[in-house]
């Protein structure tokens, strides 16, 4: 049996519901950055590096889940 992928952008709730598990994976990740640094695994330095990326890619993703229009195909 042969199975076709789907692209997901097509389908705007299947695409948000997408976004938004990515957004809290992002959310997970700022979480262990912080347990990091508490545990002495990482310095300050790298840790703020990896905050101001994440907190970006959170302003993406939110942006994405706010305009979900702006970034879903059109159905031909």
């Amino acid at each position: 049996m042969h199975w076709r992928r789907i692209p997901e952008r097509i389908y705007p709730l299947h695409f948000i519901a997408k976004t938004t598990d990515a957004d809290m994976e992002n959310t997970e990740t700022q979480v262990w950055l912080d347990f990091a640094l508490a545990c002495g695994y990482i310095s300050e330095e790298k840790y703020k590096g990896f905050c101001n990326r994440s907190e970006e890619v959170g302003r993406l993703l939110n942006h994405m889940i706010e305009y979900p229009s702006k970034y879903a195909e059109k159905k031909q």
